[in-house]
């Protein structure tokens, strides 16, 4: 008995191992995400921390479970999180989008963005304006024109870029035409530092937030950024949530349920705020 009960922990062992490591791990929650995304994830030291993170440490504590947050490529989260056999969920400032419903459930949004670019201080050619609303400086599409310009891959930076320099079902972008390269790279901080090195991009494109992060937060290079606009009343808008494998409502529902209360009491804002050096 005893040997057949050791082979058969054995085998068990190895079936967490290779084929579902986060359905084995019930004690812990498996975050995937990208932690060069700041004020959502980044590292502090050898620690990963951030909005996201401090949200889903709550909802660890409302299900009893630890979380881990593994680090990796912002173009897998959903495809990892998907097959629900490495991660439990995915949390990396993830916009909501009809595609990726198609291979994930997402929670309640929890914060809005808008695409921002990143230019060199004193550049004149990304000259900022007012938009309609009369405070909100803003950068058009029109003045990224020729331009060769940074994203980080498989955001919505890189598809809002990649779809205004092409082509597409009779549409043609702002930038079609006008000589726009879109150079994408693993991560925004990787963009920024490519204006500097030898793929000397013109600008960067990413959300809101960790734009200004990466402003703040860049040595030994001064940088502006401004919202991108079509035009005085036309942001490119989305929002954020987070994601769960197909079908595990338990996990969603804590997720939404401590979202709720989160953003009834301001604490998202806070967080925010707190995560990009602007005081708790």
């Amino acid at each position: 008995m005893k040997k057949v009960l050791g082979i058969l922990l054995a085998l068990a062992s190895l079936f967490c191992v290779g084929t579902a490591a986060a359905a084995c791990a019930n004690n812990t929650i498996i975050v995937q995400t990208n932690a060069y995304f700041a004020p959502f994830e980044y590292y502090d030291g050898k620690e990963i921390v951030g909005v996201d993170v401090d949200i889903m440490n709550k909802v660890g504590e409302k299900m009893g479970k630890k979380v881990k947050f593994v680090d990796g490529e912002f173009a897998v989260i959903i495809d990892v999180v998907s097959q629900g056999k490495k991660a439990d969920a995915g949390a990396a400032g993830l916009t909501i989008t009809e595609e990726r419903k198609q291979y994930v459930d997402f929670s309640d949004p929890y914060y809005t963005s808008v695409q921002y670019v990143i230019w060199e201080a004193g550049n004149a050619d990304f000259a900022t304006s007012k938009a309609a609303d009369g405070t909100t400086d803003m950068v058009l599409w029109e003045q990224l024109k020729g331009k060769k310009i940074g994203v980080q891959l498989d955001t919505t930076g890189n598809l809002y870029v990649s779809g205004e320099i092409n082509k597409d079902e009779g549409y043609d972008g702002v930038l079609y035409g006008s000589g726009a390269v879109c150079k994408p790279y693993d991560n925004a901080q990787l963009a920024v530092e490519a204006m500097f090195g030898s793929d000397a991009l013109d600008c960067v494109v990413v959300d809101e937030l960790p734009a200004q992060y990466l402003v703040q937060n860049t040595k030994n290079h001064s940088l502006q950024c401004a919202a991108l606009y079509y035009d005085a009343e036309t942001a490119t808008e989305e929002q954020y949530a987070i994601c769960v494998t197909p079908g595990n409502t338990e996990l969603l529902t804590a997720i939404n349920e401590v979202l709720a209360e989160m953003k009834a009491n301001g604490e998202i804002d806070r967080l925010v705020s707190q995560h990009l050096g602007l005081g708790a």
